[in-house]
């Protein structure tokens, strides 16, 4: 069949899933396969406050507080087209939302178009990890290491591995993209396997601690966990700062009404990529706000998924 058939065939099935994501009943499957980042716990036990804040069984929106057992969940699609996506949901660093930002995109990047999520629950900036800002950023190094290591194992080609990033989780994966050195010692083999994406997606990410760009909550908690005067920590803990030729090609998609992290965010990423010679995907819409992730994506919107799946084809495997 040829491509001209086969690419509105798969857009009419990504827009028939998307539109089940919205109207089916959503559960979380209790047999999904869970990867501890860790051999042990780097932290203090305790923490890992699970809420379900939906009363709709057929929307879960659970999320998770505290985090002190960082893993991934595994949400392997039958026909495995080699692509996977680490998946990093938002929460403004003071939760992680698990399903309007994880589960949530089954059906329209597993179930629909073959690609294999890792779904990340990270570590939140906090002093009392040894990480402190950074354990995010560690725990996400952790699992793209995992991920890359493992990827046989999951019909997963090594040089297909993206990262994709919603609101805080986006500044945790554009940092997963620009950052030139480890946020921790090695602890085993593990640890000698790479850990930069081999592209990034940024869902109206957190990008900037600039007055008039950062979002409040994260730019606060970020500088509360870190170390470092603050001048020091907001030029470091900036993405936009360090794009550079070893930055993996970008995907940008944000809202033009968002009121909790401004579309200036990914615009000064995307001025980055530029600057630097980066490969970078541009989308801004005018309306859909903040947190729209699959379920609250309407109108032009709700296309996204079929824009992002398009571009991941796009990408030829690294060498």
């Amino acid at each position: 069949m040829s491509r001209s058939v086969v690419r509105p065939l798969r857009g009419l099935l990504l827009a028939l899933c998307a539109h089940a994501a919205l109207t089916a009943p959503a559960t979380v499957a209790a047999h999904v396969p869970t990867i501890a980042l860790w051999p042990a716990t780097p932290s203090p036990g305790g923490g890992d406050r699970i809420t379900e804040r939906s009363a709709d069984p057929t929307r879960p929106d659970r999320i998770v507080e505290d985090v002190r057992t960082p893993q991934l969940t595994v949400h392997a699609p039958a026909r495995p087209n080699g692509a996977a996506l680490l998946v990093v949901p938002g929460g403004g660093y003071a939760r992680v939302v698990l399903d309007k930002e994880g589960t949530a995109l089954v059906p329209a990047f597993v179930d629909a178009a073959g690609v294999t999520l890792f779904v990340l629950r990270y570590r939140l900036p906090d002093p009392r990890h040894v990480e402190g800002a950074d354990a995010p950023l560690a725990d996400a190094q952790r699992a793209m290491r995992i991920v890359r290591a493992r990827a046989a194992e999951f019909g997963v080609d090594p040089a297909r591995i993206g990262v994709m990033g919603f609101s805080a989780g986006g500044h945790v994966a554009a940092r997963l993209a620009t950052e030139p050195a480890p946020a921790y010692a090695p602890v085993d083999a593990i640890d000698r396997v790479d850990w930069r994406p081999d592209f990034a997606l940024l869902v109206y990410p957190v990008i900037s601690m600039r007055d008039g760009l950062a979002h409040t909550g994260s730019r606060a908690r970020l500088l509360a966990a870190s170390r470092e005067p603050a001048d020091v920590a907001l030029a470091r803990l900036s993405p936009e700062r360090h794009v550079d030729a070893r930055t993996p090609p970008l995907f940008l998609l944000h809202a033009q009404d968002d009121a909790a992290v401004p579309v200036g965010n990914a615009l000064a990423m995307h001025a980055a990529a530029l600057e630097a010679g980066v490969p970078a995907s541009l989308h801004v819409f005018p309306t859909g706000g903040h947190g729209f992730g699959v379920r609250d994506a309407h109108g032009p919107l709700a296309r996204w998924p079929r824009l992002a799946l398009d571009w991941i084809d796009s990408r030829p495997a690294r060498p």
